[in-house]
Order: C-alpha cells, then sequence, then structure tokens
C-alpha cells in the first residue's frame, strides 16, 4: 500500500509541475484592480471549453490527488 501511495504521489506530482508550467500567465497583473479586465467577452464566457479551461480543471484534479496522497503518507509516518 505504501509503494502504491508512494508511486501516486511522484507520478501526480511530475504531471502537476508539467501542467503547471504549460498554462498561460495571467497578463492582467493590477490592471485587474482598476476594472480594465472585460468581464463580458466571448472569451471569457467560453474560457472552460477551450484549451485553458481543460489545464485548469487537469490541474485541480492532480492538485488534490497530490494533497490526498501526501496527506496519506504522513499520516502512515506518524
Amino acid at each position: 500500500m505504501k509503494t502504491a501511495l508512494t508511486v501516486i504521489f511522484i507520478i501526480s506530482s511530475i504531471i502537476l509541475i508539467i501542467l503547471v508550467l504549460m498554462q498561460e500567465g495571467k497578463e492582467a497583473g493590477l490592471g485587474s484592480l482598476t476594472g480594465t479586465a472585460d468581464a463580458g467577452t466571448y472569451w471569457s464566457k467560453n474560457k472552460g471549453r477551450s484549451r485553458e479551461g481543460t489545464l485548469i480543471r487537469v490541474t485541480a484534479f492532480f492538485t488534490v490527488l497530490f494533497f490526498v496522497s501526501a496527506a496519506i503518507l504522513i499520516s502512515r509516518f506518524i
């Protein structure tokens, strides 16, 4: 069981690193504080169906998998 969790932890961490590096940076920066960001554009409404939206969902899944496997592995050592 410990070996399987360790393998899942290592694979999820490698995939998570790759997914984060594949994502585009948020270029709005401090401009979003002044309200200059478009909230009602076609791109913002359909972002979930795009490649970027898919990357965000997959990244969230592997983040949860990473933290759950880390918590289980830590609890086994205590």
